[in-house]
């Protein structure tokens, strides 16, 4: 997965907490990352490991950068 400005090498609470609506995203396929206490995934992994089609990866993938590219800083 390649996400914009390397977010794909960044752990997701990070991500989440510099772009909450990467949080709202992610909540919609069901990837619980908004709540987990640990969030140190990266990230490109969070997306891999929750066992979703690769048509939902080219989702999430696409409505993220789609997101960043709307809300770059």
């Amino acid at each position: 997965m390649e996400f914009n400005n390397d977010l794909g090498n960044k752990a997701v609470q990070d991500v989440i907490a510099t772009y909450p609506g990467i949080g709202a995203i992610l909540s919609r396929y069901e990837i619980g990352c908004v709540t987990c206490k640990v969030g140190i995934c990266l990230l490109k992994d969070v997306v891999s490991i929750h066992g979703l089609s690769k048509e939902d990866e080219a989702r999430i993938e696409a409505e993220i950068n789609a997101y960043l590219a709307k809300n770059a800083a």
